[in-house]
């Protein structure tokens, strides 16, 4: 044991891996706290809808030579954010075909493009790496930090200000928009910012594993709390403890990050399966 302290305290003496720590930590959070608006709303497929929006943008940027892909892949995946929202009103596409529509096709010409147009020699590994996460933590920079840590504020920021507007949005948006409040905005706002953590989070868990990290914590706190503030602060907790966990394990035994971080979030969710199901029983 006392080695594995050893080794994970002459890791963190390198920057990149105190960089890797931190922007997983603040991905985590903000994505813990969205997740249970878009479980509840039933939009928990947005996520994945968006990451792959995100790959397409990206395979984009990097055939038209742009050092930084951020410039094409935020505007697009927000742009197809608001794209999905209407969709679920008044619209020919229905909300979950709109994003079926979506994801198939933007991860389909992603890819086509990188096929054709692509002059890296290992095209295979760059897709992966994009699409489940970099197996290394070395691709985070200091301009990474900064940005999780201003979407992490942002992030806070709304939940903590428009907390009864996101509330009655989430529950009964009919009846939100009957008593005045615009219902549009809000969802908008929800749309945005999850297309803001999807973009961000690319770099450590990958365009195809982003789903799980928003959605995992979420199902894993309604196991056992009832009450919307209980089942927010129980997914934020869970998915911090994730992903610090999963960062850790991918340092230590040189695994992925991201599925790492997936994979403490399932065994998680099913440990949390098994109190649920012991606390039924025992009330009986």
């Amino acid at each position: 044991m006392s080695e594995l302290f050893e080794k994970l305290s002459f890791y963190f003496t390198y920057p990149f891996v105190r960089y890797a720590m931190i922007v997983g930590l603040l991905i985590a959070l903000c994505s813990s706290l969205l997740g249970v608006t878009l479980v509840l709303k039933r939009f928990s497929f947005i996520g994945d809808g968006l990451s792959h929006v995100a790959f397409g943008a990206m395979a984009a940027a990097g055939i038209a030579g742009l050092t930084n892909d951020t410039v094409i892949v935020l505007p697009v995946t927000v742009i197809s954010a608001v794209l999905l929202l209407r969709s679920g009103n008044d619209a020919k596409i229905k909300g979950d075909a709109a994003v079926a529509m979506i994801s198939v096709g933007a991860l389909a010409i992603g890819y086509l493009l990188i096929n054709l147009f692509s002059d890296s020699a290992n095209m295979s590994a760059d897709v992966c790496s994009t699409l489940f996460g970099s197996t290394s933590i070395l691709t985070l920079s200091k301009t990474d930090v900064w940005l999780c840590i201003a979407m992490a504020v942002i992030v806070l920021a709304v939940f903590i200000i428009f907390y009864n507007k996101v509330f009655a949005v989430t529950f009964d948006e009919s009846f939100t928009r009957a008593t005045g409040v615009k219902a549009e905005v809000y969802n908008l706002v929800i749309a945005v910012t999850t297309a803001l953590i999807i973009v961000l989070a690319m770099n450590l868990v990958g365009s195809l594993l982003i789903s799980a990290l928003i959605i995992f914590p979420s199902l894993s706190a309604m196991r056992v709390f009832r009450s919307f503030k209980g089942v927010i602060i129980c997914s934020a907790i869970i998915s911090v403890i994730c992903a610090a966990f999963g960062i850790l394990l991918s340092i230590l035994f040189s695994t992925p990050v991201g599925s790492t971080i997936v994979a403490a979030d399932i065994a998680v969710f099913f440990i949390f399966c098994i109190i649920s199901l012991f606390a039924r029983r025992t009330a009986k």
